[in-house]
């Protein structure tokens, strides 16, 4: 997953924040066709993307979107998709 920030989950641990996108390690850009260097999205390789497009997000997710585009280039799930 890559993502537009970050915030300190309860353990200590980065966890994404802002916008979400769907990415893979060992590439360069999001499954949207995003360039991670040029819109200096962080990488969390620890966290899978796994999302669906009936998940409702509320002010108290540090997410605060999802990429359309990943969810669908993801098959809606993409932590299940390889």
């Amino acid at each position: 997953m890559a993502a537009s920030s970050e915030v300190a989950g309860n353990d200590g641990v980065r966890q994404p924040g802002g916008e979400v996108h769907a990415w893979l390690p060992g590439q360069n850009q999001t499954l949207c066709g995003l360039p991670l260097s040029r819109t200096r999205l962080r990488r969390f390789p620890h966290v899978s993307f796994d999302y669906s497009t009936t998940d409702q997000l509320t002010g108290a997710d540090p997410v605060g979107r999802i990429c359309p585009r990943c969810l669908a280039a993801a098959g809606g799930r993409g932590g299940r998709r390889r």
